[in-house]
């Protein structure tokens, strides 16, 4: 299930960069899924989506976070991002991401405090230091 909304939520943005395979855009969430680490996104009832936060050497890192299109662009992504970061920001460890290139999830996650790490032409690296982009 996540590996098909991973598929769906990512190809458009695959597709603009000339990147979208139809296999390995699931294989690369299989190879790296982390059940321990992943928590599924409930709204209404329903699968809407998931989430892994899984430790890294320096911090935490924020990976395969999806919501069905339907849903994205209402609040959702942010009340997720939210409760994680605040449950980051309590460890006091900073916290990494990676976002395709043109991604509208970018901004959500500028919004909330993380930079711009690095980048290529595929993927943008981010980090965000503890409690960065509190109001």
């Amino acid at each position: 299930m996540i590996a098909e909304l991973r598929a769906t939520v990512l190809r458009p943005d695959l597709e603009r960069l000339g990147r979208f395979d139809e296999h390995r855009v699931r294989q690369r969430l299989r190879d790296s899924f982390s059940p321990q680490h992943t928590s599924v996104i409930v709204a209404d009832g329903a699968f809407a989506g998931s989430v892994t936060v899984r430790p890294a050497e320096d911090g935490r890192l924020l990976e395969h976070f999806y919501l069905a299109p339907g849903l994205q662009g209402r609040g959702l992504g942010t009340a997720v991002l939210r409760t994680l970061l605040k449950r980051i920001d309590a460890d006091g460890v900073l916290v990494r991401l990676n976002v395709l290139q043109g991604s509208a999830a970018r901004r959500l996650y500028e919004r909330h405090g993380f930079t711009v790490e690095s980048q290529d032409p595929i993927d943008v690296y981010m980090v965000r230091l503890p409690g960065a982009g509190r109001s």
